[in-house]
């Protein structure tokens, strides 16, 4: 057991399980840390003083997956005194108390509506020597007026909303997130600037249904207005969103991507389920010739737009007729990408009890055919793009082959994930930066680009990635962030830690 020297800065990991937004509030979570002292761990170090669990409860899966882990843990932390452990997320919003009942060696428990208490709750478990488990009904700050450790120096997430005021039968995220609650547009447009002055490049805007943004304060077209105003920011070169909702898409959303040059022509449109049927059970107020209608004219107005969606194949009472339904659509709609999932109860949804419960063996059976329909419309859709150009934002991450192939990775403007080769600019292309490289070969999830590139512009995300720094952006965004590592501050000794 190695132990850290007298007087050193206590270390933190944090693990991301679910969404975008879980993502995001990971990266609060180790803003509030370092702004209370914590330095974040290397990733082989396997026993850091403090291990923050962020959750997901939407699949089934969730609560085996965390317990398995925590039991993995619990022999590291008696082989290292003072360790603590942290549950926060959905599922501990959902399981609050049951968390420590099974596993009794958990410090803190907290939920999604409280994540800027973390740090006094770790200091206070740790003086009384005790569980410390604090669940609010009801967010009290803004998730995004909270200190923000940024994972990359070139794009970044900017909630503009969280909860949902929808009630589809088979989520669950309503009841852990809450109704929605809308920041104000000039809280937004500050966030955003403040990264592009960071060297950020592209932001993406979250929302558990993004484009009902505005519904709080009365303004159905306020999301249309938004992505504008994010048009009129010098630097920010790309803006993405998710996730819409259909019933909420209007055609000022469509113009405004349209006609605003720095929205990706990338739309994720959850479908879910091709079915009527099914939809009017799933509770989603559209129907299939209505979610087709959308898709029909973003493509008139934007011809090269990728869309991706969402499916759910397995819902209960869905009929063979139902899910051939979902294939027409599938089909019809020629998806970039598709997200598929195999129905998985969730107590606590009416979904949970509707009879015609699919059997398992029948959801796997078609979920194996959405598969083949998925990447069979993919790939030909891809295929379109070889001997294209394409603009290229240097990833971290995207390519597990990149070491071995010689090539780099990073994301289309349309969101297509491209595998370039570097030619005689190996070593000098850097994340953050810009490639544009013709594409030689298609498949069904990615593109490659096996020549040597047209162009290569280095950005000032670029230079932050090389010299190993990344963006934070401070509470309540009072002044600009900064990069690089940040002053240690004393840890708070009650109350609070939201600035």
């Amino acid at each position: 057991m190695t132990t850290a020297p007298a007087g050193s800065p206590r270390t933190y990991q944090v693990r991301t399980y679910g969404c975008q937004m879980n993502v995001h509030d990971s990266e609060r979570i180790s803003g509030l840390l370092e702004g209370a002292g914590y330095v974040r761990a290397a990733e082989a170090d396997d026993q850091p003083d403090v291990v923050v669990f962020n959750t997901c409860a939407v699949r089934e899966n969730a609560d085996n997956r965390l317990y398995g882990n925590l039991g993995h843990l619990r022999p590291v932390k008696v082989r290292h005194p003072g360790m603590q452990i942290a549950v926060g997320g959905c599922l501990a919003q959902k399981d609050r108390g049951e968390i420590v009942r099974k596993a009794p060696w958990v410090d803190v428990v907290f939920g999604t509506h409280n994540i800027g208490s973390l740090p006094a709750l770790l200091d206070r478990a740790r003086h009384n020597t005790t569980a410390e488990v604090e669940i609010l009904e009801s967010l009290e700050v803004f998730p995004s007026t909270l200190p923000t450790r940024r994972e990359s120096t070139y794009a970044g997430w900017v909630s503009i909303s969280v909860g949902c005021n929808n009630t589809c039968t088979f989520c669950i995220v309503p009841s852990l997130r809450g109704k929605e609650k809308d920041r104000r547009p000039g809280d937004i447009l500050s966030e955003v600037r403040a990264l592009v002055d960071s060297g950020v490049l592209e932001v993406t805007l979250l929302g558990q249904n993004v484009n009902s943004y505005g519904v709080e304060f009365g303004d159905r077209y306020a999301f249309g207005k938004l992505l504008r105003a994010c048009g009129d920011i010098d630097g920010l070169e790309r803006v993405r969103f998710t996730s819409p909702h259909p019933k909420d898409f209007t055609d000022d959303v469509i113009a405004a991507m349209a006609e605003t040059p720095n929205v990706c022509h990338s739309l994720h449109m959850p479908l879910q389920s091709g079915s009527d049927d099914v939809l009017r059970a799933m509770r989603r107020s559209y129907r299939s010739e209505r979610y087709l209608g959308i898709i029909s004219k973003v493509r008139a107005a934007m011809p090269d737009a990728a869309i991706t969606t969402d499916i759910i194949v397995g819902f209960p009472g869905e009929t063979e007729a139902d899910f051939a339904r979902t294939l027409d659509v599938v089909r019809e709609a020629r998806f970039s990408s598709a997200f598929t999932f195999q129905y998985s109860k969730r107590p606590g949804t009416p979904a949970a009890t509707m009879d015609g419960q699919i059997p398992k063996q029948v959801v796997q059976e078609r979920y194996e055919r959405l598969i083949a329909c998925v990447e069979e419309i993919t790939w030909a859709e891809n295929k379109k793009l070889v001997g294209e150009t394409v603009e290229v934002l240097v990833a971290v991450g995207e390519g597990r082959k990149d070491e071995r192939t010689g090539r780099m990775s990073g994301r289309a403007r349309d969101g297509r994930l491209v595998h370039f080769a570097t030619g005689e600019l190996a070593g000098q292309i850097r994340p953050g930066d810009i490639v544009h490289t013709t594409v030689t070969y298609a498949a069904p999830h990615h593109l490659n680009a096996d020549g040597a590139p047209l162009a290569h512009r280095r950005t000032p995300a670029g230079d932050a990635a090389e010299a190993g720094q990344v963006p934070r952006t401070p509470g309540v965004l009072l002044g600009l962030p900064t990069i690089g590592a940040p002053a240690v501050a004393p840890a708070p000794t009650g109350g609070c830690a939201t600035s």
